[in-house]
C-alpha cells in the first residue's frame, strides 16, 4: 500500500479514527499490531511529513532589516541624511559604515547563535519507541508516522495522537490540552493526545495523526500567542539602557540650549546651517553614548556560553537559564546516578518465607521487566545464576514501578498453566501488603536498618497465588550502588565556590546518611515525611519547617511532591535553588526551582520542565555548568560597567566643555568614529577570559552603578585634565614654540585620548585583580583592542578624517593614558577591597 493511498484513506476517515473499533482503525491505516516496515515508514514520512508543528520561518532579509529599524538605527539614519543634505560627505560615509557594520555584525552574530542553539536542541529532540520491522526501536518522535505502533510508559510524552491497542492501562496527564486537573486512565480503545504525559502504567498504541493534524496541532494557535517573560539580566540591561538614553537626552538638551543661547543671544549670528550642525552633533553624540551594541553583546555572550556548556555535556533549554545558574547557592541533588554510579549489584538476600536464596531472587526477577531498561530490574535479573531459569515462565501482565505505589507487580504463568502474582518494592510497602505477624515485621525492619547502615538499599519481595488477595512475604533483596569516583572531589569543589549541596533520595535515612558521610556532605538527613505532614499546604510552609529544611544536610524517603516543598522552603529562606530530577512527577519541582536540572536519562516530561538538561551522568557536570554560568555573568557585568563609564565620559566632556569653555572638544565625525572604534572590541568581550567568582552572583544594580559611576567620573576627570593641559598649551608661547598646537589639533588629541582611554578602561574593569594579573585578555579581545588602537593612532598621525598631530604629541597622550590606567586600576582595587569588607563581594542580588 502506497503512502498516497494511506493518506487518502486517513483523510477520508479522519473523524472516525478516534471512534471506530480498533480493527477498522488498523485496516484504514493499512497497519497491524506488528507495526510498519522501514520502507513503508519512510514512504509515509515523505507523504505525511515530519511529526512536528510547522514553524513560522523568518527570512534572512527580515532578520537583517530588523537591525535597520528602531529608535537607535533611526538616529544613525537621520544623522546620515543630515550629513548628506549639508554636503558633509566624509561624515556621511563614516555614519553609513557604522550603520552597515552594526546591522551586519548583529545579523551575523544572531544567525550564528540561532544556528548553534538549533543544533543543540536537535541533539535533545524527544524520542519514541516504535515497532519497526517487527521489533521496538527508539527513534526521533518527529519520524513517527500514521500507522506506527508505539509503546507509551511512565514518564513518556505521547508522541502523536494514538488509539491504545494493548496493555492493562496507562494514566495520562492531559491537563495542558483539555484542562482536566487529574490524570485520566486510558485502556484499550481509548484515545491519547500528542503532548500528554504518561503518569503511570504502560500500553502500546497505534498512531492515528501526526504534526499539525493532531489535537495539539489544531489548537497550536493558543500556544503560539504565549510569550516568555524577560529574564533578570534582560530587565537589568534594559534599565541600564533606559538610564543611559535618558542621561544622554538630558545632556543633549543642555548642549542644544547652550549653543542656541550663544548663537542667538550672545553672537546674534543665527543661521539654519548652524542649526543643522548642532542637530548633527547632538545625533552623533547620542549615537556614541547610547549602547548600540547592547543586544548583540547580550545575545553573543549567552550563545557562546550555551555552546561552551554543551561541550561540558550540559544543554540550556533557553539562554536566560544561564543567569539563573550563576545565582544558585543551594543544589538539591538526587543520589542515584548523580552522586552514585547507578550500577546496582545484588548482595546477600535475607530469607523469610522463601526456602533458599535462588527462590527469592527468582521471585524478584519474575516481578521485574525481563528485557526492560530499568536499572533495578536489570540488577535483580542479573542476580540469577542462570537466566534460562526464566524460560518456563510467561509474563502476561506487568505494572512498572512508579513513585507513588513504590512497587512493581507481574502476573506470571508457568509451564503448567498456573497463574501467580509477584511483586517487589519498598520493604515497608511490601510488608504492609503481606500477611505477616508483628515479630516478622520487626525482624524485617531490623534487617532493612542493618543494610541501610552499610549504604545498601533493600527490596521486599512477595508472592500471591489468589490473584493478589493475599500476599506471602518471601524476603528482602539487598542492592548496593557505590558512590561515583569523582563525587567527593566535586562536592568539595562546590563548597569552595559557596555552593551547598543537599542530597535528595527516596531511600531510607540510614542509607542516605551513610552515602552522605562517605562524600563529606554531612550526615544530618531529614525524613521528608517527618517534615511535610499530610494535609500541609506545600505552597505556604510554616517558618519552623522552612528552618529545618535549611539546616538539613539532605532529605530521605522523598516522594516527588516533597521535592516541590523542599524547593519552596529554601526559596522562602532567600536561597536560589537548583533541583535535579528525572521522572515525570519531578516536573513541578523542576519548574518551581530557580534552575531545574534534568539529569542524564531523564524522561521527556522532566526535560521539558528543566532549565538545564544534562547529557552525561554525575554531579561534576552541574558544577561545571554553574562555574561557566558565573563567568558568563561576569562578562555581562564588565560590559555594563564599561558602557556606563564611557557614556559618562563622552557626554560630560562634550557638553561641559561646550557650555563652560565655548569649545567643542569633538567634531561629529570624531564622535561617530569613536562609536565605531568602541563597538568592534566590545563585541569580543563575549570571548574574554574572566575570574571565576567564589560565590553565587546576582543582580545588584546599586553596586554595579556605583562602580560604573566611579570609573566614569574618574574618566571625565582624566579627559578634562587633558583638555585643560591642551588649552594651556595653546595659550603658552614657549610650548607653542616647541610644538605648535591648534584648537582643531586639540580636538584630535581628545579623540585619541577617548579612543585609547576607553579601551584601556575596558582592560582595567574586566578583572577583579590588577590589570596585568591573570586571567589575561582572550586573544579575540586583545587583537580587537590592539587593532583599533593602531587604527586610531594612524588616523591621528596621518590626518585621516581628523587634523594631523605630531607623533611626539601622540606619544605624550599615550604616556598620559598609561599613567591614568595605573591610577584607575588602583582605585578599582581599593573599591573592591572596601566592598568585600562591607558586603563580601561586588555581585548582584536577585530582586
Amino acid at each position: 500500500m502506497t503512502g498516497k493511498n494511506v493518506e487518502q484513506d486517513a483523510e477520508d476517515n479522519k473523524p472516525n479514527l478516534e471512534q471506530a473499533d480498533l480493527s477498522s482503525v488498523l485496516e484504514d491505516l493499512h497497519t497491524s499490531h506488528n507495526g510498519l516496515d522501514s520502507i513503508d515508514a519512510k514512504t509515509r514520512l515523505d507523504t505525511f511529513g515530519r511529526n512536528a508543528l510547522a514553524e513560522k520561518q523568518v527570512s534572512n532579509l527580515q532578520r537583517l532589516f530588523k537591525y535597520l529599524w528602531g529608535p537607535i538605527p533611526w538616529m544613525i539614519e537621520i544623522a546620515a541624511i543630515l550629513s548628506a543634505l549639508i554636503g558633509h560627505w566624509s561624515d556621511f560615509c563614516i555614519i553609513f559604515v557604522l550603520l552597515v557594520y552594526n546591522a551586519v555584525s548583529g545579523f551575523w552574530q544572531e544567525r550564528k547563535a540561532s544556528d548553534a542553539l538549533a543544533a543543540l536542541k536537535a541533539g535533545m529532540a524527544p524520542k519514541a519507541m516504535a515497532k519497526r520491522d517487527g521489533k521496538f526501536t527508539q527513534i526521533d518522535a518527529a519520524e513517527i508516522v500514521p500507522g506506527d505502533i508505539v509503546r507509551v510508559k511512565l514518564g513518556d510524552v505521547v508522541p502523536a495522537d494514538v488509539r491504545f491497542t494493548d496493555g492493562e492501562y496507562v494514566s495520562i496527564d492531559q491537563a495542558a490540552l483539555t484542562g482536566e486537573s487529574l490524570p485520566v486512565t486510558k485502556t484499550v480503545g481509548d484515545v491519547g493526545y500528542s503532548g500528554s504525559i504518561a503518569k503511570k502504567g504502560e500500553m502500546t498504541a497505534v498512531v492515528i495523526a501526526t504534526g499539525d493534524n493532531t489535537f495539539f496541532g489544531r489548537t497550536a494557535s493558543l500556544v503560539a500567542g504565549a510569550g516568555a517573560s524577560a529574564s533578570h539580566s534582560q530587565k537589568a540591561v534594559t534599565h541600564i539602557g533606559d538610564f543611559l538614553i535618558i542621561l544622554s537626552l538630558i545632556l543633549a538638551f543642555i548642549l542644544v540650549g547652550a549653543e542656541l543661547y550663544r548663537d542667538i543671544v550672545v553672537d546674534h549670528s543665527w543661521q539654519w546651517a548652524a542649526a543643522a550642525d548642532i542637530l548633527r552633533t547632538v545625533l552623533a553624540l547620542l549615537i556614541a553614548s547610547i549602547p548600540v551594541a547592547m543586544p548583540t553583546v547580550m545575545t553573543v555572550t549567552n550563545a557562546l556560553g550555551a555552546m561552551n556548556l554543551s561541550k561540558k555535556k550540559a544543554i540550556v533549554s533557553r539562554l536566560e537559564a544561564i543567569e539563573e545558574l550563576a545565582g544558585v547557592d543551594v543544589l538539591c541533588s538526587d543520589k542515584t546516578g548523580t552522586l552514585t554510579k547507578n550500577q546496582l549489584s545484588l548482595g546477600d538476600p535475607v530469607l523469610f518465607a522463601a526456602k533458599d536464596p535462588h527462590e527469592l531472587v527468582l521471585a524478584g526477577s519474575l516481578a521485574s521487566h525481563f528485557d526492560g531498561d530499568d536499572p533495578i530490574d536489570a540488577a535483580v535479573v542479573a542476580g540469577l545464576a542462570n537466566r534460562d531459569d526464566l524460560s518456563p515462565y510467561t509474563q502476561s501482565n506487568f505494572t512498572p514501578f512508579d513513585p507513588v505505589s513504590k512497587r512493581t507487580q507481574a502476573l506470571i504463568t508457568d509451564d503448567q498453566g498456573r497463574e501467580t502474582c509477584y511483586t517487589k518494592g519498598a520493604p515497608q510497602v511490601i510488608l504492609d501488603l503481606s500477611d505477616v505477624d508483628e515479630t516478622s515485621k520487626t525482624e524485617a525492619q531490623k534487617s532493612v536498618d542493618d543494610l541501610a547502615s552499610k549504604g545498601m538499599r533493600a527490596l521486599g519481595v512477595a508472592r500471591s497465588e489468589d490473584e493478589g488477595k493475599t500476599w506471602q512475604f518471601l524476603g528482602i533483596l539487598s542492592l548496593y550502588d557505590p558512590p561515583r569516583d569523582d563525587s567527593k572531589e566535586t562536592i568539595q569543589r562546590a563548597m569552595a565556590h559557596g555552593l551547598h549541596v543537599k542530597m535528595v533520595t527516596g531511600d531510607d535515612v540510614a542509607i542516605g546518611n551513610e552515602i552522605a558521610g562517605q562524600l563529606g556532605m554531612g550526615a544530618h538527613l531529614q525524613a521528608a515525611s517527618d517534615l511535610f505532614k499530610d494535609g500541609m499546604d506545600l505552597s505556604h510552609l510554616p517558618e519552623s519547617v522552612t528552618a529545618c529544611v535549611e539546616k538539613a544536610d539532605g532529605f530521605a524517603r522523598v516522594f516527588p511532591e516533597h521535592k516541590y516543598a523542599i524547593v519552596k522552603a529554601l526559596q522562602d529562606r532567600g536561597h536560589v535553588v537548583a533541583m535535579t530530577g528525572d521522572g515525570v512527577n519531578d516536573a513541578p519541582a523542576l519548574k518551581q526551582a530557580d534552575c531545574g536540572v534534568a539529569v542524564s536519562g531523564a524522561t521527556d516530561a522532566a526535560r521539558a520542565a528543566a532549565a538545564l538538561i544534562l547529557t552525561a551522568p554525575g554531579l561534576s557536570t552541574i558544577i561545571d555548568a554553574i562555574e561557566q554560568a558565573r563567568q558568563i555573568f561576569e562578562r555581562i557585568v564588565n560590559y555594563i560597567v564599561y558602557r556606563v563609564a564611557m557614556t559618562l565620559d563622552i557626554m560630560c566632556v562634550v557638553v561641559f566643555a561646550t557650555v563652560f569653555f565655548g569649545f567643542s572638544p569633538l567634531t561629529p565625525i570624531m564622535i561617530i568614529m569613536l562609536a565605531l572604534l568602541d563597538d568592534v572590541p566590545i563585541m569580543t568581550i563575549a570571548y574574554d577570559n574572566t575570574n571565576l567568582p567564589k560565590a553565587p552572583v546576582r543582580w545588584d544594580m546599586r553596586r554595579i552603578l556605583f562602580g560604573a559611576s566611579l570609573m566614569g567620573v574618574l574618566s571625565v576627570v582624566q579627559t578634562f585634565g587633558l583638555l585643560l593641559i591642551g588649552m594651556e598649551w595653546i595659550n603658552n608661547q614657549n610650548l607653542q614654540a616647541w610644538i605648535p598646537l591648534t584648537q582643531a589639533q586639540l580636538q584630535t588629541v581628545l579623540f585619541l585620548q577617548l579612543a585609547a582611554g576607553g579601551h584601556l578602561l575596558l582592560l582595567v574593569i574586566r578583572s577583579r585583580g590588577a590589570v596585568f594579573a591573570r586571567p589575561w585578555p582572550a586573544p579575540p579581545l586583545f587583537i580587537a583592542v590592539t587593532g583599533t588602537q593602531i587604527l586610531a593612532v594612524l588616523l591621528c598621525g596621518l590626518g585621516i578624517f581628523v587634523d594631523q598631530i605630531p607623533w611626539t604629541i601622540i606619544l605624550m597622550v599615550w604616556a598620559y593614558m598609561l599613567v591614568w590606567m595605573v591610577i584607575l586600576d588602583q582605585v578599582k582595587l581599593a573599591m573592591y577591597r572596601r566592598l568585600q569588607r562591607s558586603h563580601g563581594h561586588l555581585q548582584p542580588r536577585t530582586t
